[in-house]
């Protein structure tokens, strides 16, 4: 590819003004070594019209939009190219809101419902563990309004791990967890950090028997200390939650509900992992990547899988 990524909304505007050269890019990206049948596995075919490929080898009439996030989808290429520029552009990305009226779209669900299938998008399959020494801890996310029996009915327990890089951070992960029992937390981190790598914790006897599982178990105790000490001793784990939440309010409002807090949780993934990029244009470039490599998500989906209860990634 000769130039892998717009560098400008101008040269956005200029290199994709038509649903063709929208195909062309996406093609190279779903098949950069060529077209491979998705049926019989055979390399090589010629294109057909609006997007279609017939491999050479059975015939089959492939889609190139078939199996991702794009599939099935009325609107054009070039509206969606736009709306991921948008959203991978702005530091602090884009909400439904802001989207929808960027893009003249005449629905908020669309808008919604669009971006929802880019955050699936952020989730690279297959990516790296985290490794290392990781600190972990967990925070809550939401409002503060009360149930009848005084608990709070809207906040989500969050679980964050940060890889420690010197005095700085490397990437991180998160996941909105049901409960804070040994069983969520050791899922999480079987899930999202490599093993033999050394687990820092608070004294939650919930991270104990890390050990038994194949990791290094490193506990400070707080009791006794003072109320700022956590903070000093898992920097890093808090200082992710407090830019989480920053963001949350921020772009988002404050006007994320708890069932789909995990989708947001991805996004703010992606873009803390990429924050050393110095080209937007190439998180255009990843996101569109990652869009013709996870399957379909249809609107009915989104709403039946949010509706899990916790654990989303893990």
């Amino acid at each position: 590819m000769e130039e892998l990524y717009p560098r400008t909304i101008l040269e956005l505007e200029d290199r994709f003004t038509t649903e063709d050269a929208c195909r062309e890019y996406l093609t190279r990206l779903r098949w950069p070594k060529g077209f491979v049948c998705p049926r019989c596995g055979h390399q090589g075919g010629w294109s057909a019209t609006r997007g279609q490929v017939i491999c050479q080898g059975c015939r089959y009439q492939a889609s190139l939009t078939a199996g991702t996030i794009f599939q099935d989808t009325h609107k054009p290429l070039r509206l969606w190219f736009r709306a991921i520029w948008q959203v991978t552009s702005q530091k602090n990305g884009a909400s439904a809101l802001n989207v929808q009226q960027v893009l003249g779209l005449g629905s908020y669900q669309t808008a919604w419902t669009w971006m929802h299938k880019l955050r699936r998008a952020m989730v690279r399959p297959g990516r790296d563990c985290l490794g290392g020494r990781v600190e972990v801890d967990e925070t809550y996310v939401g409002g503060e309004s009360k149930g009848k029996d005084g608990r709070s009915t809207d906040k989500a327990l969050v679980v964050i791990a940060v890889e420690e890089d010197g005095s700085g951070m490397g990437r991180i992960r998160m996941a909105r967890i049901a409960d804070e029992t040994r069983n969520s937390l050791h899922r999480f981190i079987q899930a999202s950090i490599q093993p033999g790598s050394i687990i820092h914790t608070d004294g939650n006897p919930s991270y104990n028997g890390l050990e038994t599982i194949g990791y290094a178990h490193e506990a400070t105790v707080l009791l006794g200390r003072r109320k700022d000490a956590a903070t000093e001793l898992l920097p890093r784990v808090h200082r992710i939650a407090a830019l989480l939440k920053r963001w949350l309010l921020g772009t988002h409002q404050g006007a994320v509900h708890p069932t789909y807090l995990d989708y947001y949780l991805d996004e703010f993934t992606f873009r803390f992992n990429r924050r050393t990029s110095r080209s937007r244009g190439k998180l255009f470039y990843r996101l569109l990547q990652q869009a013709m490599e996870v399957e379909p998500a249809p609107y009915h989906r989104i709403l039946t899988d949010a509706s899990t209860t916790g654990d989303h990634n893990l």
